[in-house]
């Protein structure tokens, strides 16, 4: 999907206002979040490349030991499909 940000996808089915946009930064694809309830979130935090979004979570897994996937809002595989389309 697309709108006047960019290529998106919904990464939560339990928030679909909720809006994961995606772009290609010379060869590396970039994430960042958008909640229409918290604005803020878009203003502040800039595009983060997947590498960094990796090794993010892996320092998660190390010092927290949790089951949860700290990936799971972060899909590479819809990421290069939308950009593939556009």
């Amino acid at each position: 999907m697309k709108d006047e940000r960019g290529h998106y996808y919904t990464p939560s089915l339990q928030h679909p206002d909720v809006r994961m946009y995606v772009r290609d930064n010379n060869g590396s694809i970039e994430f960042r979040m958008y909640n229409p309830q918290e604005p803020i979130i878009w203003e502040k935090h800039q595009w983060v490349p997947y590498e960094a979004i990796q090794a993010a979570a892996e320092m998660y897994k190390k010092e927290r030991s949790a089951e949860r996937n700290p990936l799971g809002l972060y899909d590479l595989d819809i990421a290069k499909k939308l950009l593939s389309n556009a």
